[in-house]
């Protein structure tokens, strides 16, 4: 095992685009690193780096203490599981799971035992004989899990594993990668865009987007703490609901304000008023935060006022999707129970549960503030 650092690195293509720009990351020995974002955020590119398939066009990229930079592939003691498995057609699963190995010019009874242990491991020994076609998604990619765990690598390489799953087998598989990782212990790079997949199997998550990496966190200190607007409305599904409006002091009490929208506030993000009575602000709330009751008079003083569009039951829950007063759109997560469309409800929020952010465009990170404990508090506690 080993760790994996990356210094200051980039990837650039001809004509100046920055594919990856300036990344300092470093994936602790025995780590699960998750790398998650939209499509062409540089995820998979810097996935790439670090296998040795994309060159580094600036910076320093160590697997445990040696640098790297020009390493071949095959020399860097990794192991990579790709989207599409990847096997050999005309190969069994046995010399599927061997073929690296044998390249290597391992001894043939550890490349036997090798195999064995892994096929046990997996629930592959069934299977050995049987070539690709005859296997199911969910076993392809049990034998492309097989093929990389064989090579008893320092670091495991994973670029979108699961893509090609139905919705069953991707919890079933997601749940034996964590297994795995947990038995082996070995150093992981996971890519995914899908958000329950970063949630569920990573030690540490890294956000990015445009080439940059926007916050690194476990993923429950990402989810609760969003250095900015953008990690705040990419992680959670349904979205985070996003209010522009004014943070204002009245009579001593502090309100956020907006079209159709009035909440309350504790004490908190009082210094962000620096001596002020009001400023321009964007509150951020989950759905699941919301509480939903049948309106009544007054009740606007204290909360949200809307109508119902849309329920979407989901079983123990539901999703409901609101229009305000003022036009605007938001959804609620609530205990599944009766909900008509086209009643009038209001949704009221706790104080603790309402993120505050600069009101940049989303995507703009220029200014990563949290209310509650901001990313800035965070590291003015560490200096």
């Amino acid at each position: 095992m080993a760790s994996v650092t990356l210094e200051n690195v980039s990837k650039m293509y001809p004509g100046d685009v920055y594919a990856v720009r300036n990344i300092d990351l470093e994936i602790h020995d025995g780590e699960f690193l998750v790398l998650v974002g939209p499509s062409g955020c540089g995820k998979s590119t810097t996935l790439r780096m670090v296998a040795g398939l994309e060159t580094i066009s600036d910076g320093t990229m160590r697997i445990g203490a040696g640098i790297v930079n020009d390493v071949h592939p095959k020399d860097r003691d990794i192991a990579m599981v790709f989207q599409n498995y990847a096997l050999y057609p005309h190969m069994t699963v046995r010399q599927n799971m061997s073929f690296a190995l044998k390249m290597r010019k391992t001894p043939k009874q550890e490349i036997g035992e090798r195999v064995q242990w892994a096929a046990k491991m997996l629930g592959l020994e069934p299977l050995l004989e049987r070539k690709p076609k005859a296997l199911s998604g969910g076993q392809r990619q049990r034998v492309a899990l097989g093929r990389a765990i064989v090579r008893q690598p320092a670091v495991f390489l994973f670029d979108e594993p699961l893509s090609n799953l139905d919705a069953k087998l991707r919890v079933e598989t997601r749940a034996e990668i964590k297994r795995l990782h947990r038995e082996l212990k070995t150093t992981t790079i996971y890519v995914t865009h899908d958000q329950e997949e970063a949630m569920t199997l990573g030690d540490r998550v890294v956000v990015m987007c445009d080439g940059l990496i926007r916050q690194i966190d476990t993923p429950l200190n990402i989810y609760n703490h969003p250095a900015d607007r953008f990690v705040a409305g990419f992680l959670g599904m349904p979205p985070m609901n996003f209010f522009e409006g004014e943070l204002l002091e009245q009579e001593g009490q502090l309100w956020f304000s907006a079209a159709g929208v009035r909440l309350c506030l504790d004490d908190s993000p009082r210094q962000w008023l620096a001596g002020e009575q009001q400023r321009q602000i964007v509150a951020g709330i989950r759905p699941e935060n919301f509480t939903l009751s049948d309106h009544s008079a007054g009740q606007e003083e204290y909360g949200i006022s809307a109508t119902v569009q849309i329920v979407e039951p989901l079983g123990s829950t539901m999703d409901v999707y609101l229009k305000t007063d003022a036009g605007d759109s938001l959804v609620c997560r609530a205990p599944a129970g009766p909900q008509s469309e086209e009643s009038r409800v209001t949704a009221h929020v706790s104080p603790q549960e309402i993120h505050l952010f600069e009101p940049n465009e989303p995507g703009d990170a220029s200014s990563p503030t949290h209310y509650g404990r901001s990313l800035r508090a965070i590291e003015e506690q560490l200096v």
